[in-house]
This record gives C-alpha cells, structure tokens and sequence, in this order.
C-alpha cells in the first residue's frame, strides 16, 4: 500500500485540523525528555495516518526516523507528542528516513520490527500484511476518543423501463387509375364523281372495259396497350432519439449533530469536520 506525504495528499490539512499544524510540535517521551520534533507526517491512500517523520538528534548527529502513529499521544495545547517507551538504542537501530526515500513494504517492516515487543508473537507476512497490529497503529483510546455521526442523503438512481412500442408495417391499397391514350383509326372514304360532258366522252380508241378489275387499300388502326410498371413512392426512415428532461424529487433526511457537555475548568478544542481519517 503506497504512503503519502501530509501536505501531498491534503494540501489544505491546516483547515482541516483547525489550523493546527502536527508539523510543529516537538516529541517528548512521557518523562518528560525531549527526543526531537515531528517534521512530516505519512498516511496511506485512504488518508489514514500510519507515521510521524521524526527529526531526531542522537550523539551530535541528526537523524530522521518513522514512528507510527499508534505510540503517539498529540497535545496541541502543549505543542507536544508524546511518545511511550522510544529509547535512543531503538533510535539508533531505526533506519534512516529520507525526504525522496520510497517506503517499501521491507522498509516498513524494518521499522515495525524495532517498535515491537520482544515477546511480540506476531508474524509478518508481506503479502497480506494490512496495519492491523493495534500497539502501532491504533490511536490511543483515551486520548483520541472518537466515534460517528451519521447522516441521511438522497441518491438519485435510473432504472430503465419500456414506456411503450412502435410498429411500422407496410399494407397494399387498392384503387382504380384511369389513363387516357390518343390511337388512330384509318378509314376507306369512296366518293363518286359524275364528270362533266365535256369529260365523259371518251374516245373508242381508249375505251377499255374489263370485268373483275378491284382496288385494294389496307386500312390500319392502332390498338391501346396497356401495362403496369413498380416505382418507388416515398422512403421511410424510422430511427430513435434520446430526449432528457430532469425530475425533481423531494424527501425528509435527518442527520445527527454533535452536543458537547463539560463540568469543571476543561479545556476542549473541536476542529473542522474533514476526512474521516485525520487526527
């Protein structure tokens, strides 16, 4: 699990704390003793805190060193943490910490196993290892108290639901077209002229009477043909559209609030609601 610098992974963690910087405050061992003071803190990608970068002083030499977060007690009144059972032998066995240094999961472990208990059963395993070791990581019951206050809010879902179908057939009408066709029609007119006299004398000479002589004219006409041809009338296109519209829905949600009682000359300091993690 990657860790984070304090002010890379909330650059407004003064805000959220109400204005206290866990930056400043020097580490103090509960005799009273001062060790060093915290420089930087580390929280994982949930934002909860795993360490406090500790800038120590051991024999004239500085020395940054992790101290998770389970054996500190904060004081913001007294610009102090306090530190249970942190010896100058655990100082100098804890590997170095390094601003650009990258925490490794062996590096943790190397730090872990200095903080814990000789008789300490635990046993460590890389792969499935998840902070669950209350004397390092759990804070302090009675100095970081804490528990939830709840609230109701309205989560807007969608279902999608068939509002209804539209079927687009074809069905053949009938009717009746008429269409009007101009023919021609050929006919014999025979007309019978009587000459004049001048014009019906004719000279025996030329006189030629014959029997059975005809004349043949063919007469035409034309005929309607009709017949039926298929053409495209018009083109339907049937498709989908999406129209979006907003629907306003209005419910009663209740929250819970915090009501603080004190007896005696206490000092309490309530900070900002921020993430759930944060001290």
């Amino acid at each position: 699990m990657p860790l984070y610098r304090l002010e890379d992974f909330e650059p407004d963690y003064k805000e959220i704390f109400g204005g206290e910087d866990v930056k400043v405050l020097d580490l103090y061992t509960e005799s009273g003793d001062r060790i060093g003071a915290v420089d930087d803190a580390l929280v994982d990608q949930d934002g909860r805190f795993r360490y406090l970068v500790i800038n120590t002083r051991l024999d004239a030499v500085d020395k940054k060193i992790l101290l998770p977060i389970g054996l500190s007690r904060i004081n913001y009144d007294q610009k102090r943490v306090y530190v249970d059972g942190l010896s100058k032998e655990q100082v100098a066995r804890l590997p170095e910490y390094r601003d650009n240094l990258v925490v490794d999961p062996d590096y943790e472990e190397n730090v872990r196993s200095t903080y814990r208990s000789p008789n300490s059963q635990f046993t460590y395993d890389r792969e499935t290892y998840n902070y669950q070791e209350p004397d390092l990581y759990d804070l302090n019951e009675r100095d970081h108290q804490t528990f939830k206050l709840y609230e109701e809010r309205l989560i807007a879902n969608k279902n999608r639901v068939k509002a209804g179908e539209v079927t687009v057939g074809k069905r053949i009408e009938t009717e009746t077209a008429q269409v009007s066709v101009p023919i021609q029609k050929e006919r014999v007119v025979i007309e019978r002229v009587t000459p004049t006299v001048e014009d019906a004398v004719v000279d025996a000479r030329e006189s030629h009477f014959q029997e059975g002589e005809v004349a043949r004219i063919e007469v035409y006409e034309e005929t309607p043909e009709i017949r039926k041809e298929t053409f495209v009338r018009e083109e339907v296109r049937v498709r989908k559209v999406v129209d979006s519209d907003t629907v306003e829905a209005e419910e009663t949600i209740r929250r819970e609030e915090l009501d603080i009682d004190t007896s005696g000359n206490l000092n309490v300091n309530e900070t900002a609601p921020g993430r759930d993690n944060l001290i």
